[in-house]
């Protein structure tokens, strides 16, 4: 979330930042200014009668070691008074925190200046594109009649045995699943990251340290039982690990990679564009997650944006690179690239990456800091990809590389499928 103090001192150029995002913030922040104000005059009121309250207690043990009882319990009276007026004082600090922290939670995040004013996704801006687009034969099929013709994915027997968005990976499928992920997870510790494998829930305390609380509640599954949630990503998990921890400039940067399972509603999804693996309810992901000093984050994001590329380039497929607009922007990023895979079969672009960065936004709420040389607490900066998600690179490696005889698996995942042709 964002910093009190920052807001404070750049209000106006905040509120016109944050209209890029199409958010009014003009009320939001008079209400935080105001309350951020009660909360520290009674901050200062409570700690100007919590010394009071030490400051008679020593006088009234004096007192009674120097035999002044009747002065002694008179100045007790006076504390009596002064425990009910701090209970009150404390009590009044707690819920004007609480009202201030629950207005803090819903502000988005400060866009970069450099990402574009809009208000969906047709207004994004394409700023890289690589890669040829293969020219299919007519009777070419989209991934999911490939599927079902090679009988590699089920999406009929998930529906049994779950609901619509759960598919079986069978035989081929299922290997060709398993060395995508191995592949990815590969490609990024050899670029550096090191390999986790996380809880596949979290509690609320971590759903609200990277931002899914509250903004994306109704999109996540929740065990309501044990108040925890399915993640909606592994970035949630492997950022939290970090959450309360202060850490020393010679720790960054921090470079972290897992795959997890990934699971959200996707309530109100319907029609065409969601058939087969365009969009599930379930599925896989590897992710990369950085922490970096402020100066260093977005040259950071540069790398992380060329490690995708080279992903990409190693499954030859083709592919675009999106500047999201404001309007299109995460809740809690301040400038994300979008990569998309052409599917040919269906003749459009699908998303199978999101790398954004953070900047403080995320830290702020986790307590996540370094101290500098000099011994100075900071906020870090975060950072997360998609390196990558399955489902849609899947169906493009299915649409692209469909042949007369079968589909051919790029070349780079036969040592880790065993065969070179779905067929």
């Amino acid at each position: 979330m964002l910093q009190v103090a920052n807001i404070r001192a750049n209000k106006e150029a905040y509120i016109a930042a944050l209209k890029k995002r199409n958010f009014d913030a003009e009320e939001i922040f008079s209400e935080v200014l105001e309350l951020d104000e009660t909360r520290r005059s009674t901050q200062a009121e409570l700690d100007e009668k919590l010394a009071e309250s030490n400051r008679l207690s020593k006088e009234i043990g004096m007192l009674f070691k120097t035999g002044e009882h009747l002065k002694a319990n008179q100045l007790k009276q006076q504390t009596v008074d002064l425990k009910e007026t701090t209970k009150e004082l404390a009590e009044k600090l707690a819920n004007t925190t609480m009202a201030l922290n629950r207005q803090l939670y819903n502000i988005p995040n400060i866009p970069n200046e450099i990402v574009p004013a809009g208000s969906s996704e047709a207004d994004n801006v394409e700023v890289f594109k690589e890669g040829e687009v293969p020219v299919l034969a007519a009777d070419s099929l989209p991934h999911w009649e490939l599927a079902k013709k090679y009988d590699i994915i089920d999406f009929e027997l998930g529906n049994k045995i779950t609901g619509a968005g759960f598919p079986v990976y069978k035989g081929k499928g299922a290997r060709l699943q398993r060395a995508l992920i191995s592949y990815f997870l590969d490609k990024n510790v050899a670029a550096g990251y090191t390999e986790f494998q996380m809880p596949l829930m979290v509690n609320e305390a971590s759903g609200y340290g990277t931002g899914q609380l509250p903004d994306k509640e109704g999109q996540m599954y929740h065990v309501t039982e044990d108040n925890l949630y399915l993640i909606p990503t592994a970035e949630v998990p492997i950022t939290n690990m970090f959450r309360d921890e202060m850490l020393s400039e010679a720790d960054l940067p921090i470079a972290c990679t897992g795959y997890t399972p990934c699971f959200r509603r996707e309530a109100g999804s319907y029609g065409a564009h969601v058939r087969g693996l365009n969009r599930l309810h379930q599925f896989d992901k590897v992710e990369i997650v950085r922490l970096e000093k402020p100066e260093d984050s977005y040259a950071a994001l540069d790398k992380m944006v060329e490690q995708i590329k080279d992903i990409l380039r190693d499954l030859k497929l083709p592919y675009r690179i999106l500047r999201l607009c404001g309007g299109d922007l995460g809740f809690t990023s301040a400038l994300t690239y979008d990569f998309e895979v052409f599917s040919t079969a269906q003749d459009r672009w699908l998303e199978i990456s999101s790398c954004s960065n953070f900047e403080t936004f995320q830290a702020n709420r986790l307590k996540l800091r370094y101290k500098d040389k000099d011994g100075k607490k900071e906020l870090v900066h975060t950072l997360n990809g998609s390196a990558l998600a399955l489902p849609r690179v899947l169906a493009g490696i299915l649409e692209n590389y469909q042949m007369p005889n079968g589909i051919k698996v790029p070349d780079v995942l036969v040592p880790y499928t065993g065969f070179d042709m779905i067929d």
